[in-house]
């Protein structure tokens, strides 16, 4: 009796402890992975301040004195083909990589713009594969939302004021996850058939900042949702003329336009929406009349072009005047490979992976390409590096040498055989 009392205590003192645990529920290990799953915060948006402070050598006539960024100088025009404009600057912010995927982007500006001054803030988006979005303006506290899912996002200030008393005292981001924009096959970079003028300029500045030299190797468009950073290939043409083609960068905004991203389609053309895609403002103001025979900002259009080329590109693919050539937008592509930088100037792309073979393009400077395979061809020495190794270029229509994939590996990681 004794050991059955003394168990009978020990069960009651056991059900008092489980009592004040709470009740006991007995689960399977689906049930338990369904509650911990539905217990578990989604993550919400995240925000951070941008660092004005930092200036450097992608940045354009600003500086940052007293807390605040301003322009450095008002008495001249650094984007050269709109000369016009008297007090533009440019900053382009450090780039944020975040701990999440996003796709929406919101802009909370903080600026003093006396009248006939004003500042805009551009964001876009880096994917996995290292390829950037477009630049697409945040209008107001509205997010504005990425043409794909993106881990790293950066902004660009620009400023318009010729009296120079503009200030941006904070920018605020905070991107987020939206609505997955709808999935698209792979798809050919676009391509058209355009007029091209001569840039020249020599010695003055583009709109990414760079000084104009004798025989450059860029382009200039008319918007500024395709400028690359000064000394990037972030955004580049593939330009073909009478001789040959040329990859070069987009370093300045015109000619004519600075909002007309005729490469776009109508759902996402900045303006002159009514206008089919590929075919630039100034060339349906030049043939038909359109707007008058005007351009966005009012002048009398005299001639139909659609593309600034600077002098060194303008010789190179043949032109002895102004004239018509095909230009390939590459960052539009979807083509099914793997991005990568390159380094070089005056790269060759040739027609099979050897020296002997024709020249099909050329890249002008460091720039991102992208690789569809590679194969074993010629063995090639260049600055006392030596590989076997061909890269095959889609949106070029050949091979480079891996030696100008600026990477570690000699054979491309990630790359399948052609």
């Amino acid at each position: 009796m004794r050991h059955r009392r003394e168990r009978l205590r020990w069960v009651t003192g056991l059900l008092s402890v489980l009592a004040l645990l709470g009740p006991a529920v007995t689960t399977s290990p689906a049930v338990a992975a369904d509650t911990q799953k539905s217990t578990r915060v989604a993550r919400g948006p995240v925000s951070w301040s941008a660092d004005l402070s930092r200036v450097d050598a992608d940045d354009v006539n600003v500086r940052f004195v007293q807390g605040a960024l301003g322009l450095r100088r008002t008495d001249t025009a650094a984007t050269a083909t709109t000369a016009g404009e008297r007090g533009y600057g440019a900053q382009v912010l450090a780039p944020r990589t975040l701990d999440r995927p996003v796709n929406r982007v919101r802009a909370e500006l903080s600026a003093r713009t006396p009248s006939g001054a004003r500042v805009t803030v551009e964001v876009r988006g880096r994917s996995a594969d290292g390829a950037w979005t477009e630049w697409r303006e945040a209008a107001g506290t509205t997010a504005v939302a990425l043409p794909r899912t993106v881990a790293t996002v950066q902004a660009r200030l620009t400023l318009w004021d010729g009296d120079g008393r503009a200030r941006v005292d904070g920018l605020r981001l905070t991107a987020d996850r939206g609505p997955e924009p709808r999935a698209a096959g792979a798809a050919a970079a676009v391509s058209a058939r355009v007029f091209a003028t001569r840039e020249g300029l020599v010695g003055r500045t583009t709109a990414n900042g760079h000084v104009i030299q004798p025989s450059d190797h860029f382009v200039a468009l008319p918007s500024r949702r395709g400028l690359s950073p000064n000394g990037s290939g972030q955004y580049s043409v593939r330009v073909c003329g009478p001789a040959r083609c040329e990859t070069a960068p987009v370093w300045d905004v015109g000619p004519w336009n600075t909002r007309d991203d005729y490469w776009n389609p109508s759902s996402v053309r900045e303006t002159f929406k009514d206008l089919p895609q590929s075919r630039p403002e100034a060339q349906a103001a030049y043939e038909s009349g359109y707007n008058g025979g005007r351009d966005g900002s009012g002048r009398l259009v005299a001639n139909p072009a659609g593309i600034d080329l600077a002098d060194g590109t303008f010789a190179n693919i043949g032109l002895a005047d102004n004239g018509w050539v095909t230009v390939t937008y590459l960052w539009t592509g979807g083509s099914a490979g793997t991005s990568f930088p390159t380094w070089g100037t005056d790269v060759r792309v040739r027609a099979q992976p050897t020296t002997q073979s024709r020249e099909v393009s050329r890249l002008p400077g460091p720039t991102r390409v992208t690789v569809s395979c590679q194969v074993h061809g010629e063995r090639i020495t260049v600055e006392g590096i030596t590989n076997d190794g061909w890269a095959y270029l889609p949106d070029h229509g050949g091979y480079v040498s891996n030696i100008f994939i600026d990477v570690p590996e000699a054979w491309l990681p990630g790359v399948p055989t052609c």
